[in-house]
């Protein structure tokens, strides 16, 4: 099996070191890739620093047309990349083809706010000394980028940082997760054959300990960062950087009264498993009134053990692996020691290897991991309220706040819970897994700083530059 190159300053290299990737649900390597030297790391830095200028002064119509063919060549090999999602990271096959698609929507879209993005004028002659004068506003890259993705969207939130940075024209350099590189560098390849600068990208994959370097490099003063809650170390780590942190979180599903029970059963059923949990915004806590929860329950009891598990590489796979035994071994503890602790089991709490059995738990204590922290694997933990006070008094019981999903029909009680609930995002009548890419994304709390969707990752990479023009009439 040959080594697969990385990507340094738009150019296929090899090291002398490799990773192993690894098929999470047959064991069976898939590739071994090349791992950069310290010497390669720093020249991939030093040429993402050096094309700074050149980056920022590309025409518009370069990076939108960069951006475009990465679009179109992934739409033509949205096959291929599905089926190398699968085998790098266990995501079950329906799903890796979602997310191929959805970054054809990320590229599309970065392409086209290239081509609107303007600036503003603002008029100064509010005020008797700004007559005559008028400002235009535009903004200009922070500087280069360091981007750490996860690797439950191998693909998906590499191409959230990688697009806006290309549209404001910031060099990029992506350290994908070690146990899933192999998406990133089929979208370096894309990148490769575009006309953008030699340095306008690196995709250098490598063990997370070899990465230090990169993050307290000053030639690298923005990074973007998706993963746990070493995010807060990182920004420890580099303070005087601009980083923005999406850190996950234990998401809330709200069950009103006056909901589609049938409805917010299936969709929580669902998207509290579709890839073994392994989801910032996947449903963990459910939150029922009080009226409904026994129908409820008993629906959603169902719905989770008709969803289909297994092999990844099947057409009908909805629940596959995670993505190591060891992840599988925590989420297994944390559910056992939830029952030691007097919570009831209702269905699930299995496991088999890397495979967790899509779990429901009931009366789990206040206090126990699967309703405190993020469980990051198949688990629901249903919990009972008397009314919408109390059901969103349940959802700000969190040291998260990424996205809570409440079902409801009532407008007023929609409102409300956009006002009221502390989350980054609230969405209504469905699961708080729903997120459209080009949407504002991110959370307060423990679950990160800043936003990504592609107009605002593109606001987050740049400040604004003001030039007044004097004797304008």
């Amino acid at each position: 099996m040959s080594k697969r190159p990385f990507w340094l300053a738009g150019s296929a290299t090899t090291g002398d070191r490799e990773l192993t990737v690894t098929n999470p649900y047959t064991g069976r390597t898939v590739a071994t890739v090349a791992v950069p030297t310290p010497e390669q790391i720093e020249q991939a830095v030093a040429a993402a620093h050096g094309v700074l200028d050149e980056a920022a002064a590309l025409p518009a119509h370069v990076r939108a047309e960069a951006l475009a063919h990465v679009a179109r060549r992934l739409k033509e090999r949205s096959e291929e990349i599905a089926q190398t999602i699968t085998a790098e990271s266990g995501k079950p096959i329906q799903w890796a083809r979602i997310e191929a698609g959805r970054a054809v929507s990320v590229f599309t879209w970065a392409a086209e706010e290239v081509r609107r993005d303007s600036g503003r004028m603002q008029r100064l002659d509010t005020d008797p000394g700004g007559v005559g004068r008028v400002a235009l506003i535009r903004r200009v890259p922070k500087g280069a980028v360091l981007a750490i993705s996860p690797f439950n969207f191998p693909l998906n939130l590499v191409a959230h940082k990688v697009a806006p940075a290309i549209a404001v024209g910031a060099p990029i350099v992506v350290k994908p997760a070690p146990a899933t590189p192999l998406s990133a560098l089929v979208l370096g390849e894309i990148l490769a054959e575009t006309d953008l600068p030699a340095g306008m990208f690196s995709v250098l994959p490598m063990p997370n300990e070899l990465a230090q370097p990169l993050i307290t490099d000053e030639r690298l003063p923005v990074i973007s960062f998706t993963g746990g809650q070493f995010g807060w170390e990182l920004r420890r780590l580099a303070p005087n950087k601009h980083v923005t942190l999406e850190l996950g979180g234990n998401a809330a599903a709200v069950v009103l009264a006056d909901a589609d029970l049938d409805w917010a059963a299936r969709r929580i059923a669902l998207f509290g498993n579709n890839q073994a949990g392994q989801v910032c915004i996947g449903v963990q806590r459910v939150v029922v009134e009080d009226a409904v929860y026994d129908e409820f329950a008993a629906k959603l009891v169902q719905y989770v053990e008709e969803l289909v598990t297994g092999d990844p590489a099947d057409e009908a796979t909805q629940v596959g692996p995670l993505i190591n035994e060891a992840a599988a071994i925590r989420v297994e503890q944390w559910v056992n020691e939830a029952v030691e602790g007097g919570a009831t089991l209702l269905t699930g709490g299995t496991r088999d290897g890397v495979n967790v059995a899509p779990t429901v738990l009931a009366d789990v204590p206040d206090d126990a991991k699967v309703v405190c922290e993020e469980v990051f694997g198949p688990v629901l933990v249903l919990r009972r309220v008397s009314d919408v006070d109390a059901a969103f008094a349940e959802v700000n019981n969190s040291d998260y706040g990424l996205q809570a999903g409440v079902f409801t029909r009532d407008l007023h009680t929609a409102f409300r819970a956009h006002r009221e609930l502390k989350v980054g995002g609230v969405i209504i009548g469905d699961v708080p897994s729903y997120r459209a890419d080009q949407m504002p994304y991110g959370g307060i709390k423990k679950s990160g700083v800043g936003k990504e969707g592609v107009r605002s990752a593109m606001d987050d990479l740049t400040d604004e530059r003001v030039l007044v023009l004097t004797g304008v009439l």
